[in-house]
């Protein structure tokens, strides 16, 4: 049985759109899948599923979350080797950048194409760098404490690039080394 790592969007934000582990958990068992874990409260989620496409995952995981929630939850599914590869590339990426403050990584529902990640990497804005590595688009910023203030956010990456939701890179190599 394939084991993918789920991250849901836009959930946990405040007073609205709860959605606490438990009840994570218990949505993702309802599709079929086993071995089911969360990590923290922003919806990280290792799941087995007997399904071998990671958007077919995602249509049931989607399904089950706006049945239990009431609303719809955007999921971007993961392969553990694309996870992998992810948190490599951050590495990579953290290592040749000189004044790092802080990276994220947008987490893209669909690969994008060479013309997209072209058109979206040619944008510059001063303090803040996008890579687009194969499902994830890596924000490097020069200042700590300015993703809030950040041109090329997720809004941004989403607005070019279809459904994403970002992690900070440390929650990305986390659950690359304790999942992957």
């Amino acid at each position: 049985m394939p084991t993918y790592v789920a991250f849901l969007r836009a959930i946990n934000l405040g007073a609205t759109r709860k959605f606490p582990q438990d009840a994570i958990r218990a949505a993702v068992e309802s599709t079929g899948a086993r071995d089911v874990e969360t990590y923290i409260n922003t919806g990280n989620v290792r799941l087995g599923s007997s399904r071998r496409s990671p958007a077919k995952v995602a249509a049931d995981l989607e399904e089950a979350f706006a049945a239990d929630r009431g609303f719809e939850v955007p999921t971007v599914v993961l392969t553990l080797p694309e996870l992998a590869a992810i948190a490599a590339d951050a590495e990579e990426l953290a290592d040749g950048h000189d004044r790092l403050g802080m990276q994220y990584v947008s987490l893209l529902k669909q690969a994008p194409t060479a013309a997209q990640v072209r058109d979206i990497e040619a944008v510059e804005v001063e303090g803040e760098r996008l890579v687009v590595r194969g499902r994830g688009a890596h924000l490097l910023l020069d200042q700590r404490d300015s993703y809030h203030l950040a041109r090329l956010s997720n809004d941004f990456v989403e607005k070019r690039l279809g459904v994403s939701t970002s992690r900070n890179v440390r929650v990305i190599r986390e659950l690359a080394s304790r999942w992957g």
